[in-house]
């Protein structure tokens, strides 16, 4: 459904983009200004990224590890006081997984709170999590935006069935998750996206009537092959069209970021939830993969605005270089 918007005009500039604390730069953005909201966060991993020496990316590094230290104590008496839920959510995490799931829910949780107040009625939200803490940052959307505005769990296939994972006495992992929520479910804007149909299934089509149609009339409906290649195949909510950079390392889009994500799994996100026009955020912007598909998407006029850590505006900046503009944008 596309609905019409509303909300409050955003109180900066197209294609803007911030250096520093998210958190800070939110709560100075007009309520109700960002028709769409993209967001890779850390994931709790328990681990230090660096970008190779050498590459685009060099020197940009991120620690993902999280201590109650880490925290403004602020932002734990404004959960306990005015997300009561929330707050419930996250300090269970503390009794099964420790203060580190503790401290880095409350880092998300007062930003996520923040991205609610952000998103008009017809918006939508994609969370980028793992299986580090995914489980327990579905309960915070879930207190956040509301059960009944829970859209989709989005796998994006990316397994490698060589190298260090294949080595594990297990399962291999080959996944990661995106939590799709409404800001108001029915309201939120969405285009259905569809992509080609596989051979073998193209390949049933061999009959053909008077016309020299070509169709297919399995289960006693007779559907013709124009018609289906027009449609093409709906998406599903498992997405394993969409190569990871572990699966095509040597890709060309490829800067050398540790988190990189590939521009074809963003621009999948923006046709589908965003209109013509559009403003879009990415509040955890690593080295720009949204900008730069939203820079993609720029002869639609969706804009976009981003906000940096101090690390990774230097990626980000980097790209501009490669003839990309990273700034706070429209679609």
């Amino acid at each position: 459904m596309t609905g019409g918007g509303g909300g409050c005009a955003p109180n900066w500039a197209n294609r803007t983009m911030w250096t520093g604390d998210n958190l800070d730069v939110m709560r100075g953005m007009n309520s109700e200004s960002v028709d769409l909201i993209y967001l890779d966060p850390p994931f709790n991993s328990n681990k230090t990224y660096e970008a190779p020496v050498g590459s685009e990316a060099a020197g940009a590094a991120f620690k993902d590890t999280w201590t109650l230290s880490d925290l403004d104590v602020a932002w734990h008496g404004y959960l306990a006081d005015n997300e009561p839920a929330l707050y419930e959510a996250i300090n269970a995490s503390r009794h099964t997984h420790g203060k580190s799931m503790m401290s880095y829910l409350i880092m998300m949780g007062i930003r996520l709170v923040e991205m609610r107040r952000l998103l008009k009625s017809t918006g939508s939200i994609y969370l980028h999590c793992d299986p580090f803490a995914g489980h327990y940052l579905k309960l915070v959307m879930d207190a956040v935006f509301g059960t009944k505005n829970f859209k989709r769990e989005i796998i994006w296939d990316i397994a490698v069935l060589s190298g260090f994972k294949s080595r594990a006495n297990n399962w291999i992992r080959g996944h990661d998750t995106f939590l799709y929520y409404a800001k108001a479910a029915g309201n939120n804007t969405f285009h259905r996206q569809s992509q080609p149909h596989r051979k073998e299934y193209l390949d049933r089509f061999n009959k053909t009537d008077g016309h020299g149609r070509k169709y297919f009339d399995g289960r006693g409906k007779r559907r013709y092959l124009d018609d289906v290649m027009k449609r093409g195949k709906p998406i599903g909510d498992v997405w394993s069209d969409v190569m990871s950079f572990q699966q095509t390392p040597t890709s060309k889009e490829r800067v050398g970021y540790p988190t990189q994500k590939p521009l074809a799994l963003l621009e999948r996100i923006i046709r589908a939830s965003s209109n013509e026009g559009d403003m879009i955020l990415d509040p955890f912007c690593g080295c720009a993969t949204a900008c730069v598909a939203r820079a993609a998407q720029q002869a639609v006029g969706r804009h976009r605005p981003v906000i940096n850590g101090p690390q990774a505006g230097q990626t980000a900046h980097q790209a501009e270089h490669r003839n990309v503009r990273i700034q706070a944008c429209r679609h």
